[in-house]
């Protein structure tokens, strides 16, 4: 089973820059990658913060990108993203409970995509409502695999200042996963960064943005980094789930 992962675009609205590159035209050859490469993927993941601003022209330029896209795709939101404005552009998206998140079935196992987005802050926060449909959709799975994807990681990364924006109550969310036992990887964005370890017990990874980076910088300041943008390749069987992940080449300009 094949599965894509790429994550934060922070796409503005068309010709805007951020940070010195066009969000969407490094969307535009992410996409064109992983047409031309793994058009065979079960499933493409775009793991939060689709826009920098919530902006309506972001959301409309993302869906005409997607619409001639060919690999089944599932969107999730971040903190930079807008949940009702979203449902309004994306009025067929997955939704449980007037949230953003949804379940997979693949060849190889069961993926599970939370909405983390805590509207107004910048950490991420699953209310009980989200814990609840979290719980039966892991107690529905039984002994199958999970995957689990959601924008924030649950866990530190030592680069202080986002620590403090990771999802909120981790400890909670995690009695949740313990109860079953049948997680065998977690899968975030947010914080911009190729990352790979364990929480827990659970393997865990994280991915840099399609537009701008995190440096590695582990001070008590964010700071940018100048790494190529990536999306991770991930493939699932019965021994286990490997990871690739893709620096992706880009022409100057963007």
């Amino acid at each position: 089973m094949k599965v894509i992962q790429l994550s934060d675009p922070h796409l503005m609205a068309p010709g805007g820059r951020l940070y010195g590159s066009d969000p969407l035209a490094r969307l535009d050859a992410c996409l064109a990658d992983i047409g031309k490469n793994h058009a065979d993927a079960e499933l493409v993941v775009i793991s939060g913060d689709l826009t920098n601003d919530g902006e309506r022209a972001a959301y409309a330029a993302l869906k005409e990108r997607l619409a001639a896209f060919v690999p089944p795709c599932r969107l999730m939101l971040g903190n930079h993203d807008d949940r009702a404005l979203f449902f309004e552009m994306f009025p067929q998206a997955a939704a449980e409970g007037g949230f953003v998140q949804s379940v997979f079935d693949g060849s190889q196992g069961r993926l599970i995509l939370l909405d983390t987005l805590d509207s107004g802050h910048v950490e991420g926060r699953l209310c009980q409502a989200r814990l609840d449909w979290l719980d039966q959709r892991l107690q529905e799975a039984r002994d199958r695999s999970v995957l689990l994807f959601m924008h924030h990681p649950p866990f530190r990364i030592q680069i202080p200042v986002l620590d403090e924006v990771r999802l909120a109550g981790a400890d909670i969310f995690h009695d949740v996963l313990s109860r079953h036992g049948n997680v065998r990887h977690i899968f975030a964005g947010h914080v911009h960064r190729l990352i790979a370890g364990s929480w827990r017990g659970i393997p865990v990874s994280t991915l840099r943005s399609t537009n701008h980076q995190t440096a590695l910088d582990f001070s008590e300041s964010w700071s940018l980094g100048h790494e190529p943008p990536a999306y991770a390749v991930v493939f699932i069987d019965a021994d286990g789930v490997v990871v690739h992940f893709h620096d992706l080449p880009l022409a100057g300009g963007i």
